[in-house]
Parts: structure tokens; C-alpha cells; sequence
């Protein structure tokens, strides 16, 4: 079954799972009830998603200069930096570094860029136990899942949910005290962060003047994870840089706002390479990979550049129709949603990814509530276009698209056409889109306008 099929039966399960949508209409509720009350602390929210939207622009046009310039500041610092074209470069590097440390235990913050590169399925079979320290991220961990949501990975899940998956793979006694899961999973993994030869996170933001990485977390656990062990591996999107540290007072509250509604994130730190002489505590070796991964596909092509924008916030998930009836999983992707739709046939192909532009209401609801005012909506319009000339359209679409076409353009023809050729045309159209799935289809009348009106006079 190809891709395109697969999503549109889980798509169809998952549309009609009221347990799955009740979940997540609650959830999800809560976060937008939540954001609400965050813009609420904005003077002139526009003109903060404006001034975010420049300098987003700034940085990715002029991206080999920022770059470079974090590079030469990080190095300073005695920080080493690896250049990753794809996932396989980025995983080779990797395992090089856990081979030369003898690592048996890895602890890993909460990051889009290690599941984008498949990192704890590369640890495991070079026999590395690899742990997830965020608490959304260790709960879908230990239930075998890929993350539900960008900001929120067990947004999918009850308390209920979350208790038995406890139960299961932690042999605790049944609770629904959220306190008491919380506490069972914090001493779990207190004992990792002390053991762990390699600490792995991502980052928010590169800043090039300063060559930092800026994280934002809630749970303290990046920052355990980058400092008890002694090597701290952050592997980050090429996109993330942005032109200064100053920045950092417009990006932080605008990400942590759109993303769950707080004013400032709890935990906001800035790693500047590994630990300097007369500092106490930090790693021995600090590595950054900068990951390309297909975003230079998208740096390429002007017109689709701003999805590079991006600074991971989720709200397009939130708000969008599509995302709250048929689930993250069934994107089948690193990065679902709006946002997900626009980069993943960059990132992963197009061919294979198309339909994901596809599976939109174009209501622009997205484009809305971007925080940096990436115009996702009409991107998504570009990504079926150029699906389109590339020729991977289905045939018999091709095929009743020309005739329609050849139609419009020479209505003599159209009106000589049987009435059945027409709903044969109509037919294929309208089948693509699934429109006659579930209603009945619709069917050209018998004599067109023109006739009627002849047969009038």
C-alpha cells in the first residue's frame, strides 16, 4: 500500500473514533484556552509576529553568512561542530562519537531533529539504551509510539491512558493521582542523567553572534541532560539560527505563547560550548551537528522559502480542522499538522509526500496564528502545483482535467458532449477529493442552459 492510501484509511479510522476525538477536542481546548489568555499580555501581538516575521526573513536569506558566523564564535569556545547533509551523515557522526566514549547510556531531552533522523532506533541497534527525559516524550517512549504532537507528544492520551501504560511497562500499582506518575517517572529517571556517558538535545534557536544554543523547556530535564554527562551532543535544523541573543526577548515569548500560553517558558538556557576552566559544572565536550536534511531543497525554491521560518510552536496543529479529526500519527511523519504538510514532501520527497499537501481545507486558520506569519496555507497551494508539473498526479485525473479543460476553452465541444461523458469527467474530479464518498454524486442535467434557453425563445 502506498503512502498516499494508508493515510487516507487511517485518516478514515481515526475521523470516526469519537474516544480519539474527545481527547483530543479536551486537550487541545485547554491549550487554546490557555493561549488566549497569553495574547492577552501582548500590547500589539501583530506587530511582534511582524517584527519576527523579518527577522526570519533576514536570517535565512542571508543563512551561509549567520551560519558560519555561529560556527566561528562556537568553535571559540572550544565547541566542534559537524556539518550533516542528510540523516545517514548525521547518525555516522554520531555513532563515531559514542564509540570513542564507549557509551552504553544515553539521556535525550525532548527533540524534533532526533526523531527527524531516526537517533534512538540507530542507538538501539548499535546496543545503546537510549531514554527520553521529557515526561510526553517517555510516555509514548515506553508505549512503542512516535510523537503525537511537536510541542505536546502524548497529547493523544488520558490520565487513564498514561496510568496504564505505567501499569504495563512499569509494574506499578494502578493510580489516577497524575502526581504519583509523575513522581514514579522522575525517580526513573534521576538515576539516568547520573549514569549517562552522552547527554542529547536539540535546539530552539543557533544565535550567531554569541555561537549559542538557545533551549526552551518546562521540565528542567534538557538541562540535566546536557549537564551531568560529560559529552552533550545537540543536534539542530540549519534553519534555526537567528542573527543575535538580543533577539531572544522577542522569539522566547512569542514561542512559548503560541505554543502553550505561558509568557516565558520555565527553563530558558544558553549553552555556549563545553565547560570553561573555573566553571563548575558542564560538559567535558561539547558537540553541535547542524542538520541540512533536505532544507536546502526549500532554501532553494523562493517561493517556499518562509516555511523555513518555522520555530516549532505547534499552534498551526492546534487550530487546524484537519489535525483534530484524523491524529498526529496518521501523517505517518517527523512533523505533522499544517507546518508538516508544507515541509515533509521537502524534507522526506515529494513524490511519496505529496498527498500530505492535499490534505487541507486551505481555511487558513494556520496562516493565522503563525507567530512568525509563515503564509502556510498558500504554500501548501504551491506544494499541489508543483506536484502537479512534476507529474505525479494520478493519470485518469490528468486524463479528465485535459478533457475538461478542452472543454472550457471550446464550448462547442462541450455542449456536443454526451451527458454521460460529463459525469464521467465530473466523476473523477470530484473522486479525487473524496467528495463522492459519502454523499451522492452530482450529475450534469440533460440539456445545458444553452439549449434551454434556445428552446425558450
Amino acid at each position: 500500500m502506498t503512502k498516499a492510501a494508508q493515510f487516507l484509511t487511517d485518516s478514515d479510522r481515526k475521523a470516526f473514533d469519537l474516544e480519539h476525538r474527545r481527547k483530543i477536542r479536551f486537550n487541545i481546548g485547554k491549550y487554546n484556552a490557555a493561549v488566549q489568555t497569553g495574547l492577552g499580555w501582548y500590547d500589539d501581538h501583530e506587530l511582534a509576529r511582524e517584527r519576527a516575521s523579518y527577522l526570519k526573513a533576514k536570517a535565512i536569506n542571508n543563512l551561509d553568512q549567520y551560519l558560519l558566523q555561529w560556527e566561528e564564535n562556537f568553535t571559540k569556545r572550544g565547541g566542534k561542530v559537524i556539518w550533516a547533509q542528510n540523516a545517514d551523515e548525521a547518525l555516522t557522526e554520531i555513532g563515531k562519537i559514542m564509540q570513542r566514549k564507549k557509551a552504553r547510556t544515553v539521556v535525550k531531552a525532548k527533540s524534533m531533529t532526533t526523531e527527524e533522523i531516526h537517533l534512538n532506533k540507530y542507538l538501539g541497534k548499535n546496543g545503546i539504551d537510549s531514554v527520553e527525559t521529557d515526561l510526553g516524550e517517555f510516555i509514548v517512549q515506553l508505549n512503542g509510539e512516535r510523537p503525537y504532537h511537536i510541542v505536546t507528544p502524548a497529547m493523544h492520551l488520558s490520565k487513564k491512558d498514561i496510568a496504564d501504560i505505567f501499569v504495563k511497562h512499569l509494574k506499578i500499582e494502578p493510580t489516577d493521582d497524575a502526581q504519583k506518575l509523575v513522581l514514579t517517572a522522575r525517580h526513573l529517571l534521576r538515576s539516568k542523567y547520573t549514569s549517562a556517558e552522552v547527554g542529547v538535545t536539540g535546539g530552539n534557536f543557533l544565535l550567531a553572534d554569541i555561537g549559542g544554543i538557545a533551549v526552551t523547556e518546562n521540565e528542567g530535564n534538557a538541562r540535566l541532560s546536557a549537564t551531568f554527562p560529560k559529552t552533550h551532543i545537540a543536534i539542530v535544523g540549519i534553519e534555526k539560527v537567528i542573527p543575535s541573543v538580543h533577539d531572544l526577548d522577542l522569539f522566547w515569548p512569542l514561542l512559548s505563547t503560541s505554543g502553550t500560553g505561558q509568557q516565558v517558558t520555565v527553563y530558558n538556557t544558553i549553552y555556549t560550548g563545553p565547560r570553561q576552566p573555573m566553571e563548575k559544572d558542564g560538559p567535558e565536550e561539547m558537540y553541535v551537528v547542524l542538520l541540512d536534511n533536505g532544507r536546502t531543497n526549500l532554501l532553494a525554491q523562493p517561493d517556499k522559502r518562509e516555511a523555513l521560518h518555522c520555530i516549532r510552536c505547534g499552534a498551526c496543529l492546534n487550530v487546524c480542522p484537519v489535525y483534530k479529526n484524523i491524529g498526529g500519527h496518521t501523517y505517518e511523519a517527523t512533523y505533522s499538522g499544517p507546518i508538516g504538510s508544507v515541509i515533509t514532501p521537502h524534507l522526506s520527497g515529494l513524490e511519496e509526500n505529496k498527498h500530505l499537501s492535499f490534505a487541507s481545507s486551505l481555511c487558513g486558520a494556520c496562516s493565522s496564528v503563525c507567530p512568525v506569519k509563515i503564509n502556510i496555507h498558500n504554500i501548501l497551494l504551491k506544494n499541489r502545483q508543483q506536484s502537479v508539473q512534476a507529474g505525479y498526479s494520478d493519470k485518469e485525473e490528468q486524463r479528465a482535467i485535459t478533457l475538461w479543460l478542452h472543454g472550457m476553452k471550446h464550448r462547442w465541444l462541450w455542449d456536443m458532449a454526451p451527458t454521460s461523458g460529463k459525469n464521467w469527467v465530473l466523476s473523477r474530479l470530484l473522486g479525487q477529493t473524496g467528495w463522492s464518498k459519502r454523499r451522492e454524486g452530482l450529475q450534469i442535467a440533460p440539456k445545458s442552459f444553452k439549449q434551454l434557453w434556445k428552446a425558450r425563445k
